[in-house]
């Protein structure tokens, strides 16, 4: 049963690592742009970093829109429409990610008070 999935995901595999651009210039496009979204799977990992399957579908995906002329705004819009802002390493500060981009910020300094707090509870004891 293995076998099955085996083979398509070579020839998969095989499609991505032979994929032709016309230029230089689009493959480093493409690169760059799949170097720029995350796997959807992996999550630690770029498009161009996973071997996962869906990482490798993706790079293809990527490949083809730039060979078909799109711009590097609609490729990234088509992977949001399709995943959501989490495919983006850097995800737009807009208000449904302030919490993504200034949450760490308030754990910092909440956790600074408590630890001034403490100190300085500690001090006058």
């Amino acid at each position: 049963m293995n076998a099955i999935f085996s083979a398509a995901d070579l020839q998969r595999i095989e499609q991505v690592e032979t994929f032709q651009f016309e230029s230089e210039q689009e493959q480093t496009r493409a690169v760059q742009l799949a170097k720029a979204l995350r796997c959807p799977q992996c999550q630690n990992q770029n498009l161009m970093e996973s071997n996962s399957p869906i990482a490798k579908d993706l790079r293809l995906e990527v490949y083809k829109m730039v060979d078909e002329g799109k711009t590097d705004t609609e490729i990234i819009g088509f992977m949001i429409d399709r995943f959501g802002d989490f495919v983006l390493y850097q995800p737009k500060f807009e208000p449904r990610t302030y919490l993504l981009w200034l949450g760490p910020v308030a754990l910092l300094l909440l956790f600074t008070f408590i630890g001034y707090r403490k100190v300085k509870s500690s001090i006058n004891e």
